[in-house]
């Protein structure tokens, strides 16, 4: 099976103080394609930080991640937003819509940066939130929409690019549990189209959806559940 994303020995190191910590502590890890990771652990055990180096929001201390077969630092920040902007969607637990933009404004964003012509993203937008069941909201701004149709609007905008990757960091920490339901069944739905899909979370219920869930405390991978084929890890 092909890997999308492979770690080699990922370290990350902060300096707090006159103290090192080790949020990312000697990682190995492959993602493979079409896969359905869940990246579990409590706070502080460097899930959230493993998640920002594979999606290249974050650079490593030592140790390599590659995209596909590149290696991601040997790119530039450039070639770095463009690697971000075609091959992965963000879902974050705070959202991180635009205000004074509406629904569909905010799903157009990416496609505007990736210089889509109006009518093209205009038309992609709206199916995106017809997608994710938002076909009467498109015109309503984020302080006119629930959590739940906040996350769905993000995960809408997530798509907007037509990436191969998912990465959610906690995408149902500030929802209630109908709406958390509601997002993790457009995340089923999507892996069944065949996206690579990568959630980080510390609830054992999101858990379940996993094919395979790796559990991280202090830095490190401790352990693994397979729970179907998912090729060599």
């Amino acid at each position: 099976m092909k890997t999308v994303i492979k770690a080699e020995n990922l370290q990350k190191i902060y300096k707090m103080g006159d103290n090192l910590v080790k949020a990312v502590d000697g990682v190995s890890l492959n993602v493979f394609e079409g896969e359905y990771l869940v990246i579990m652990g409590p706070s502080g055990s460097g899930k959230s930080t493993l998640m920002h180096l594979m999606g290249c929001l974050d650079k490593p201390t030592a140790g390599e991640i590659y995209i596909g077969d590149v290696a991601v630092s040997k790119l530039n920040d450039a070639q770095l937003a463009r690697v971000r902007s075609k091959m992965i969607g963000f879902v974050f637990q705070q959202f991180n819509l635009l205000p004074r933009l509406t629904a569909l404004e905010n799903v157009e964003l990416p496609m505007i940066y990736a210089k889509v012509p109006r009518e093209t993203r205009k038309k992609r937008a709206k199916e995106l939130l017809t997608l994710v069941g938002l076909q009467d909201r498109m015109h309503h701004r984020p302080t006119q929409l629930s959590g739940g149709q906040m996350q769905r609007v993000a995960i809408a905008r997530a798509l907007a690019n037509e990436p191969q990757i998912i990465l959610a960091d906690e995408p149902t920490g500030n929802l209630d549990s109908k709406s958390g339901e509601e997002v993790l069944k457009i995340f089923s739905e999507l892996h069944d189209r065949g996206l690579t899909i990568i959630v980080v979370t510390h609830d054992p219920e999101i858990a379940e959806l996993g094919e395979r869930v790796i559990h991280m405390r202090d830095g490190r991978i401790v352990s693994q559940e397979v729970r179907a084929s998912v090729g060599n890890v």
